[in-house]
């Protein structure tokens, strides 16, 4: 579509730290969404826009219904609403394709605007984090496991999950940002090595940063919405970070 962008960001963390600030950064989201569906041809939600997110039968977490039914509103006008799955929520069976959501269960790669994206959430990447990985695999994608959580009461279900996501915001980064963005490039290099990608696009981190990988390509981390508000917007092949500034 012509004179349309394409918009990223992740790390909203609905949810936490309780349930007034997360309302708060809900509402900021709408306005946000309503001010970019103006021109906006894709968005894509790059994980952990949810704090928890848990889809039993007949039962989806309390909460966010406003953030969901914008999501909808902006897809019934044929704005592409793309969701990566995130580290906090990757239990989604459905539910969100019913609201209007591209839903995909891992990195994609794809062509905008002429240039060559890798989009991923950004946990387990690289050659780090080991026993994040192996987690990750036995248990958090782990079917049987998966079962076994949703047999139990959402209630029960969700304080437990809300006691594991808050260990993890506690001590999930224990280097500094450079350490983070040193990895990040080594992976970017490796991937590099076997395709061209022009940008790569990581949320996760909590970082806002823009850096250049060689001649061609860049690694782009989106921030979050907890403290900095920040987003990528594409226009015309053309990558920009950008802050929302809500009033």
């Amino acid at each position: 579509m012509k004179n349309k962008k394409t918009y990223f960001a992740s790390d909203f963390h609905l949810g936490v730290p309780g349930k007034k600030e997360s309302i708060v950064r809900e509402l900021k989201i709408i306005k946000w969404l309503d001010e970019i569906k103006v021109d906006a041809k894709d968005i894509f939600l790059v994980g952990d826009i949810f704090d928890f997110w848990f889809e039993w039968n007949k039962v989806v977490p309390k909460g966010n219904y406003r953030l969901l039914s914008k999501l909808s509103e902006i897809s019934e006008i044929g704005i592409k609403i793309h969701f990566l799955k995130g580290n906090h929520d990757l239990w989604t069976f459905g539910y969100l394709k019913e609201v209007g959501l591209k839903v995909y269960d891992s990195d994609i790669k794809i062509e905008i605007d002429g240039k060559k994206f890798l989009i991923s959430h950004g946990d387990g990447i690289g050659n780090f984090d080991f026993k994040y990985k192996i987690l990750k695999k036995t248990i958090f994608e782990n079917k049987f496991f998966q079962k076994l959580f949703s047999i139990l009461h959402p209630d029960i279900s969700i304080k437990i999950a809300n006691y594991f996501s808050k260990k993890s915001r506690l001590k999930k980064f224990k280097h500094d940002d450079n350490f983070y963005l040193k990895k990040l490039k080594k992976y970017c290099n490796k991937v590099l090595e076997k395709e061209k990608i022009d940008y790569f696009i990581f949320g996760h981190y909590h970082i806002v940063s823009e850096t250049k990988i060689n001649d061609i390509s860049k690694l782009f981390i989106l921030g979050d919405w907890v403290n900095h508000n920040s987003y990528l917007q594409l226009y015309e092949g053309k990558p920009e970070m950008k802050k929302f500034n809500y009033q």
